[in-house]
């Protein structure tokens, strides 16, 4: 490298392009423009490269339609144009994942729901009034159309219909090719796919003994190290947190809803995340909840209602959805992704939002639960590491 002093013969365009250069050398001589603090941060450095990641769509829950115990909550057109809104995000995806909110099975009755008396002559049939959803086995053909290749069955609905309903919504499943896990803490716990020739685990968890318990933290660390022996990445699925508006928020405790412990979730995420987990995916509290990156790896800790026909109420909060598109190095590595926003009107139903609402609710959700580990979320959605 030349000297300062050299400089002198320099023609001075020269001169000056060096400068810019040795910004170092060239100290005192020339003004270096001081840059603004947005302009200081750090930039994404990681750009998914096609054929290098692993794109997931995932949303949270998914009950098209329950004819139980009447049809007055089945939607138009037997639920055929449904999903079609949101069909061409969940299909680009390499993996697209949902929340089977209940079971997929025709007929059959809930113990959850007691028989009212019988009427006397004259009077009106008391109804049945209790939550227990039944989707019909032929709406599982629209989840296949829409590009689903894996549903969770680990929730607190997905036993409404006993054995007998769990058993349908596998058999149902299965006959479409979509996978499914966590509808049994044994045999049904976890499933594989390929793709890009690695091998992705799926792994259900709920709040309930029938299935993986997010409770457990002993037994979920060693099924998660297990099925991390066997695959290239692992994504494990948890139901759980209280639900409702008021639960927005990620505490750093064990939540009770109803009586019922529905998990420490930020500590169940980090614990299945050391023992091996990729990405971590949440629902059950029926809003939108904050995300955040540890130890290089997403968490999003509810993905809200998403396709919730008839029974739910849907306004504000809980009208609020997204679509979770994440790109993962082929090792795992939380890359980046992107929100899309989401918003079901009326009686249910996802439809795309302009108004990108479900965006800023989970990037103030993130920056508040989460202040030092949260992703960097965009006005339009885009994700990238913190």
């Amino acid at each position: 490298m030349r000297s300062i002093t050299s400089f002198a013969t320099t023609p001075i365009y020269i001169f000056l392009a060096l400068c810019t250069v040795l910004t170092a050398a060239c100290s005192g001589q020339m003004a270096v423009p001081q840059r603004t603090e947005a302009e200081s941060l750090p930039k994404a450095t990681s750009t998914p490269v096609a054929g290098q990641t692993i794109t997931i769509a995932a949303v949270g829950d998914i009950m098209l339609g329950s004819p139980f115990p009447n049809d007055t909550r089945m939607p138009p057109n037997d639920g055929d144009d449904l999903l079609r809104p949101v069909t061409p995000i969940l299909s680009a995806a390499d993996i697209a994942f949902g929340n089977m909110e209940g079971p997929i099975v025709d007929g059959g009755l809930s113990e959850k729901c007691k028989t009212p008396p019988t009427p006397q002559p004259g009077e009106k049939p008391e109804p049945i009034r209790c939550y227990a959803f039944r989707m019909p086995t032929r709406y599982a053909a629209y989840l296949k159309e829409a590009g689903f290749d894996i549903m969770s069955l680990a929730n607190n609905h997905a036993a409404d219909f006993g054995d007998a309903g769990r058993a349908s919504t596998r058999r149902t499943l299965d006959s479409l090719g979509i996978k499914h896990a966590g509808s049994d803490r044994r045999q049904f716990s976890t499933t594989y796919l390929d793709v890009r020739g690695r091998t992705i685990a799926f792994i259900g968890f709920a709040h309930n003994n029938i299935v993986p318990n997010v409770n457990d933290l002993v037994a979920a660390r060693a099924l998660v190290t297990q099925t991390a022996k066997k695959a290239d990445i692992v994504v494990v699925s948890f139901h759980g947190g209280a639900e409702g508006i008021g639960s927005q928020h990620v505490p750093q405790s064990t939540e009770l809803f109803l009586g019922e412990k529905r998990g420490n979730l930020p500590l169940f995420a980090r614990t299945v995340i050391d023992a091996g987990a990729d990405l971590v995916l949440g629902h059950g509290p029926h809003v939108l909840r904050g995300m955040e990156v540890y130890k290089d790896r997403l968490i999003a800790y509810s993905l809200g209602n998403f396709a919730t026909y008839g029974w739910f109420r849907l306004e504000d909060e809980t009208a609020l959805s997204a679509i979770l598109s994440v790109n993962l190095a082929l090792d795992g590595k939380f890359l980046g992704g992107k929100l899309h926003a989401v918003r079901q009107e009326g009686r249910g139903g996802p439809i795309l939002d302009p108004t990108a609402a479900a965006v800023a609710k989970i990037r103030s959700l993130s920056a508040a639960d989460f202040p030092r580990t949260a992703p960097r979320i965009e006005n339009d959605g885009t994700i990238s590491p913190p």
